[in-house]
């Protein structure tokens, strides 16, 4: 990146309180403005709502009107507290707090502890999901892993709903939940759940905010002296508060009214976590004389983009639709977004991995394309799709950066560099910081050339990339910065897991896609049955789904591909139909709403598939994936492609297993790519359990496409013949 273009991105510090406000539009000013009382922000999506609170917190503290260390601002994930605190140190706000709820309240609970309670504060469990378990076996309850992450979901939205075991079954039928289990057995594992945290002496996520509310509310001094340091208070993504988190926030504030909270009713999409939209939408009834401001600039996505986002709201129904923004884009004009159809699932993923790597051709970054998906079960496909394509990419909600090995190894190194530096010689002719991380990197295995292909290699090079990349963004806002302050930098972010950008294209699900953004999306799956999901049966699930879809439109910034499949797996009947949500909106389609949006001019494209007819079996109806051994519908992508459950024995061929296992060693080292890119683990599980003896059987196997038939199929049948394969193997 050039010296230009850092201080493009990064400009200098404002050099007074009226600098900081400039750049800003009429309504983002009127925010920045307005600091005292409170104040309703209503910031539709890319409308610059964290640089409006950003440089209202600026503003106020660089015009003397707000100290720093009173200041708390909120959200709701680390990545977006540690892009506020970066924010407000380019914008000379150094020393304001910025921090999820759950850091802010532990943070007051490790403090307060030994005066509230006495003694060591319990552990903090990171995942509560092996408790439940263990709760369940203690009440004699069976749950396989998928009953198990749903009874924890309610354990959770019991808590954040200030519910308590004996309460759930009364609280979940009010709240219309659907039960995993019978309700008195939810109620029961929740009970010996929380007596199992006393037994161990650990704590869980949600008590250090119920715990918290405990010593706020019990303790008056300690509740004043919370007060006394932080006076003046702003809450990010307001539409998603929960009971339990508004409930902390009004013992932070006590009688006053110093608060500022923006948010979007129509993006609330985590109602099932217990988020709901009310506290946003009655707050001026609570605040009558708030000072109320709507941003609908969309600064974002391109008029195309937010023609089909206005679309999809004009046709919702409800309390979060009574309140709706209008967006106005303020970008040049681009591209209509591209409606495709497929025959069946891995067609279509097949065919956004060829798109996709048409973009990367053309000059797209990797990183600036996402595909997003309603469930995490899709993402195997894609994954399958893109190693097949050669297109690296990064599973969002996987292996956390900070916790990498090379990443936890390139910091040691670069803060021993720090510490001695002078006695470095690879930072002999490292004259800015850049340089030096360059250097220290280097030992690591960073070049300036990215290796070929894709895998191990590949993602290492990625992360230590990602800390070059940090690095220079780093000087560039902190001009000076040295060695030692780019290792306290990435302390702080480890801490906060705010990982820096990774060079691949990303996979998500639109949940975990809330608050980013993208040049391109491809919207994948949005058919009836997934979107809205089938187990949305009410008015207000439905409409949720709909938000949900809002969510995913708005990430695009210019480029936005959605499509479908009319059938599960290949020669499925094509019994699909396209989302509901889309009616009136894509080309060819009629509905209630949104009749004038525009579409390309070629309509729905039909999406074109690999498969031959010789080959793929046809199937005269459709059928669930039930598994061969125990015959329970399969749900998960990983048992579909095995076509049992994980649980159930596997009458798996050891020897072809292995036999197979060495011959795609042998082909990855041959193309230089990952083993995976060749079959996953599971496919040639699933080969080794099928043995197939022809290419129709081979076929059929899931993660077998055409393609792969083509180059391998003749060594993989083969070596289930019990042959020794000859000469070169696959073709190349």
């Amino acid at each position: 990146m050039t010296a230009a273009t850092h201080s493009t991105l990064f400009p200098p510090v404002p050099d007074s309180a009226d600098a900081v406000l400039e750049g800003l539009d009429p309504e983002q000013r009127e925010v920045a403005t307005a600091l005292r009382g409170p104040v309703c922000v209503l910031a539709g999506a890319g409308t610059g709502k964290t640089r409006a609170i950003t440089h209202r917190i600026a503003y106020g503290v660089r015009a003397g009107i707000l100290q720093p260390s009173s200041v708390l601002a909120v959200t709701f994930t680390n990545r977006a507290a540690g892009e506020m605190r970066g924010r407000l140190r380019r914008l000379g706000a150094v020393g304001v707090q910025a921090r999820t709820f759950h850091s802010a309240a532990l943070r007051q609970l490790q403090y307060f502890w030994p005066k509230a309670v006495g003694g060591s504060m319990p552990r903090l469990v990171d995942r509560k999901i092996q408790l439940v378990a263990d709760a369940a076996a203690a009440c004699r309850i069976r749950l396989d892993r998928g009953e198990l992450r749903d009874v924890t979901g309610e354990i959770e939205w019991s808590k954040v709903t200030q519910t308590v075991p004996a309460d759930y079954a009364a609280a979940a039928a009010k709240a219309g939940r659907e039960s995993p289990r019978d309700p008195a057995e939810i109620a029961q594992l929740y009970s010996v759940y929380e007596d199992l945290k006393r037994d161990r002496s650990v704590i869980d996520f949600e008590d250090v905010l119920l715990l918290t509310v405990a010593v706020l509310q019990d303790r008056h001094d300690i509740a004043e002296q919370v007060r006394a340091q932080y006076q003046h208070f702003v809450v990010d993504e307001y539409q998603d508060v929960s009971p339990l988190q508004q409930r902390l926030l009004e013992l932070w504030l006590g009688d006053r009214d110093d608060l500022c909270v923006v948010g979007d009713a129509s993006q609330t999409i985590y109602s099932f976590t217990g988020a709901t939209p009310d506290h946003l939408l009655d707050f001026r009834a609570r605040h009558p004389g708030a000072t109320v401001v709507k941003l609908v600039r969309d600064y974002r996505s391109t008029p195309q983009v937010v023609h089909l986002a206005n679309g999809l709201l004009a046709q919702a129904r409800g309390r979060a639709a009574d309140h709706r923004l209008e967006l106005v884009s303020q970008r040049a004009a681009g591209p209509e977004p591209r409606y495709t159809e497929y025959t069946d699932e891995p067609a279509e993923a097949e065919g956004a991995a060829r798109r996709i790597r048409e973009l990367i051709a053309a000059g797209v970054p990797a990183s600036e394309i996402a595909i997003l998906f309603r469930t995490n079960s899709q993402s195997e496909t894609y994954e399958q799709a893109l190693a097949d394509a050669g297109v690296p990419y990064q599973l969002r909600g996987a292996e956390r950066f900070f916790d990498r090995p090379e990443v936890r190894r390139a910091i040691v190194n670069l803060r021993g560099a720090a510490r001695f530096g002078g006695n470095d010689s690879r930072l002999d002719d490292a004259v800015d910081l850049p340089s030096q991380v360059r250097a220290v990197l280097s030992g690591e295995g960073w070049t300036t050339e990215p290796p070929a292909g894709s895998g191990a290699v590949r993602e290492r090079w990625e992360s230590l990339s990602a800390l070059v990349n940090l690095a220079h963004d780093f000087a560039a806002a902190e001009r000076g910065a040295t060695l030692a302050d780019l290792v306290a930098e990435l302390d702080e972010r480890a801490n906060a897991q705010h990982a820096p950008t990774v060079q691949g294209v990303t996979l998500a699900s639109l949940h975990s896609a809330k608050g980013l953004e993208w040049d391109v999306v491809f919207l994948v799956g949005v058919a009836e049955g997934m979107m809205p999901i089938t187990y949305a049966k009410t008015d207000e699930q439905i409409e949720e789904e709909r938000r949900l879809l809002y969510v995913g439109v708005t990430r695009a910034r210019e480029h936005l591909h959605v499509s479908w499949a009319l059938s599960r797996s290949p020669g499925g009947r094509p019994n699909r139909r396209p989302s509901r949500f889309l009616d009136g909106l894509r080309p060819g389609s009629t509905g209630t709403a949104g009749r004038g949006a525009t579409g390309g001019a070629g309509g729905v494209e039909r999406g074109r598939t690999s498969r031959p007819e010789a080959v793929a079996p046809r199937r005269t109806q459709r059928t669930p994936a039930r598994c061969r051994v125990c015959g329970r519908t399969l749900t998960d992508a990983g048992e579909m492609k095995l076509m049992r459950c994980e649980d159930c024995p596997s009458d798996m061929d050891e020897g072809l297993y292995e036999r197979l296992r060495e011959w795609r060693a042998e082909q990855a080292r041959r193309s230089g790519q990952p083993a995976f890119c060749v079959f996953t683990d599971k496919t040639l599980v699933a080969i080794a359990e099928a043995v197939p003896d022809d290419e129709y059987e081979l076929a059929r196997i899931p993660g077998v496409g055409q393609r792969k038939l083509n180059r391998y199929g003749a060594d993989v049948l083969a070596l289930c013949a019990g042959q020794d394969l000859a000469g070169d193997g696959a073709k190349d």
